[in-house]
């Protein structure tokens, strides 16, 4: 009796050294201890984490009874050894000992801890045929089970059976619907627990910050942190790291950066947070140098850290930054995780580096289809759709099955080629799992469907859409305005104002394209001053030179050149190229003239140039001037590349070009040309002399 009292006071001190002691006593003593000292002595290993020599002293036992079993299941489970609480689970059932409410915990929470659903409802359903009635504990560590297990229905089931839900319970409903993506009824669950007066933690705060993050709800987000301040919850490490995660994820990095500045000493959580807020709202430079901040720090990543700010490379600048992370990561040993090689790899594919990518994979330890996805759009990035074509082939060939973004990268190949027989192949495979009503696949679709001219196939896949984001309202209005229907496309931003979408950079590139279309010149200066006065939208160089195209398109050339002499593009070709197209319409030669000057000053190779040019000479005779400009051509050996043509039959993509014959099934292509334009001059049409004349080799 003296040996288990003493084995009770050493295991609630966790004092191992004593407990070992009085252990080493008891055998040398030839002492037997009875069963309630063997459970002392079991829970003091369980208690202090030691649980090989927990089962030792658990096997040696003559006697067992229920608190043995289920000391030894609630180690394992704590311990995270689910398996090992599972079988000792069923050996104690098979041994006749009926389970208490503390054995159901532990094995419950072990049920959880590896999404064990099956095992989690055959426990759950012995407890209901045995007629024992759910207490707080079992019931919450149910609903926490099958929230973790994706079991969302079930987990509402066994909390809406609890008589007094208590604060546990709440949290642990409001984490199940956060943890499987329901983030709005997360939000609902949360307000529904303020009305009932239930207090609030750092666990449900920190969850319900992650769901307005998710939904990128500022407004409710920032009631959240007023509620966690009045609490005084602002200080601990979760809901800070939720509250620098909620602001950046809702574009506010201001207010990321200051919740990350009032934290003392910053967790590693924290530090990640913020450099993925960085990554995620196009701040690369500002994420890149938060993590030089931390490394000279001496603080240690994780691999969560390197996913993050891999993120923020997204062009070649950062390329030889991006490798001494690679070589840092492979040092680290880091590079095992699959989500940071696939970090790696999707860096390598974002910078157009085709063999990094296809090394880096090569060398992954094993793939997803995450993987896949990013090696094939590096391939597409870099303009090799025959070589993306082969890895996704491949990839299905070895069973991976696409998911949307697979689904949205093959839609991608579709429109550049373009390919509306695959396209429309394509969509009947996203109809099946019903991913067509996604919005991340129903914006690649209506692109899809707009770049290959079908317009109307385009429209019924965007007002079958559940929910439009800002991608697929633009992917509309783009197809309009790039297929000449103006007005159609101006009618989608009116939409878009009226339900109260703010636009982006890309928006307005539409808008503008679309009133070139039409020739709204007025309409055009009107949203391109909107743009910057009411959006707060900075013009790129795009925008200008629609709106140089635009004036230049109607005759209002010298009105087009102060543009350009305003915003001091001097040296944008694309701008110039835009005013010297309008120039040779109207035949302003000497505006003309001065913009080829400008091209062939940027870039002296520029064959277009030289070309039109020389056009615009012939048109106003001044054969003198044309000839030399040929001459020029000529002796720097320049010239045009040849412009090729395609068409899609049966799945088959056929190129052709003028000094390249194809055999269409058959049919020499030259001579079915050739017969279309006899019957177009025999319908009287006729051709202008000068273009013939000069438009290039």
């Amino acid at each position: 009796m003296c040996f288990g009292r003493l084995l009770r006071l050493f295991g609630d001190t966790r004092c191992i050294p004593s407990g070992r002691a009085v252990h080493g006593k008891i055998i040398t003593s030839g002492f037997l201890p009875d069963v309630y000292a063997n459970n002392h002595l079991l829970s003091l290993y369980v208690k202090v984490n030691r649980l090989d020599d927990a089962r030792k002293v658990f096997d040696a036992m003559p006697e067992r009874n229920l608190i043995s079993w289920t000391a030894l299941i609630s180690g394992y489970s704590k311990m995270g050894m689910a398996e090992e609480a599972l079988n000792c689970f069923r050996l104690m059932v098979n041994d006749g000992f009926e389970p208490n409410h503390y054995t159901y915990v532990g094995a419950i929470s072990a049920c959880a801890s590896i999404g064990d659903a099956r095992a989690g409802k055959e426990i759950h359903g012995r407890i209901y045929r045995c007629g024992q009635e759910l207490n707080g504990q079992v019931s919450n560590c149910l609903v926490n089970m099958y929230g973790k297990c994706g079991l969302v229905n079930s987990a509402q089931l066994v909390f809406n059976a609890i008589l007094k839900p208590d604060l546990i319970s709440w949290t642990s409903i409001l984490s199940c619907y956060c943890q499987c993506g329901d983030d709005m009824e997360g939000v609902k669950i949360f307000l529904q627990s303020r009305k009932e007066g239930v207090v609030v933690s750092e666990f449900s705060c920190a969850s319900v910050l992650g769901a307005c993050a998710a939904l990128e709800n500022l407004k409710v987000g920032m009631q959240v942190h007023s509620l966690v301040v009045k609490c005084g919850l602002g200080l601990d490490n979760f809901v800070m790291t939720a509250l620098i995660n909620l602001y950046g994820k809702c574009g506010e990095l201001h207010m990321s950066h200051q919740a990350f500045l009032e934290a003392e000493r910053p967790q590693l959580q924290a530090w990640t947070a913020l450099m993925g807020g960085y990554a995620q709202q196009g701040k690369g430079k500002d994420a890149i140098d938060l993590f030089h901040k931390f490394h000279s720090l001496a603080l240690k990543p994780n691999e969560r850290t390197f996913s993050s700010v891999l993120g923020a490379f997204e062009d070649s600048a950062d390329v030889e930054v991006g490798k001494q992370l690679h070589s840092l990561i492979i040092k680290m040993g880091f590079i095992t995780f699959l989500f940071v090689a696939n970090a790696v790899l999707a860096f390598y594919s974002k910078c157009g580096l085709s063999e990094e990518s296809s090394k880096t994979f090569e060398e992954m330890y094993e793939h997803d289809v995450f993987s896949w996805n990013a090696l094939i759009s590096g391939y597409l990035r870099s303009g090799c759709h025959g070589a993306a074509i082969e890895l996704l082939r491949e990839m299905l060939i070895i069973g991976f099955e696409p998911n949307i973004y697979t689904y949205s990268i093959i839609l991608s190949i579709c429109s550049d080629l373009p390919a509306i027989q695959w396209g429309k192949q394509i969509h009947c495979c996203i109809v099946k799992p019903g991913c067509n009503s996604n919005v991340v696949v129903g914006s690649a679709l209506i692109d899809m469907y707009a770049k290959c001219g079908r317009l109307c196939e385009a429209r019924k896949v965007f007002y079958n859409l559940t929910t439009r984001n800002l991608v697929s309202w633009n992917t509309m209005l783009m197809g309009y305005a790039q297929h000449g229907f103006g007005k159609e496309a101006l009618e989608i931003y009116n939409i878009m104002q009226r339900k109260g979408i703010e636009p982006n950079d890309i928006t307005f590139l539409g808008v503008l394209s679309a009133c070139g279309h039409v020739g709204l010149i007025e309409e055009g200066w009107h949203y391109f001053n909107s743009m910057i006065r009411d959006h707060g939208i900075a013009p790129r160089t795009d925008h200008i030179a629609s709106v140089v195209s635009l004036f230049a398109r109607k005759g209002q050339t010298k009105r087009a050149f102060e543009l350009i002499r305003s915003f001091h593009l001097d040296h944008d070709k694309v701008v110039w190229r835009c005013l010297l197209s309008g120039c040779k319409i109207h035949k302003d030669l000497a505006l003309a003239r001065y913009a080829a000057e400008k091209i062939l000053t940027i870039d002296p190779e520029d064959i277009s140039a030289h070309i039109t040019l020389s056009n615009v000479y012939a048109e106003a005779k001044m054969w003198n001037a044309a000839a030399k400009v040929r001459s020029l051509l000529k002796m720097k050996d320049l010239k045009k590349d040849i412009g090729y043509s395609w068409a899609e039959l049966k799945n088959q993509i056929y190129y052709f070009s003028t000094s390249h014959c194809t055999q269409l099934q058959g049919t020499n292509l030259h001579q079915v040309l050739d017969g279309l334009t006899e019957q177009l001059f025999d319908a009287g049409y006729v051709p202008d002399a000068m273009f013939l004349l000069h438009s290039g080799e």
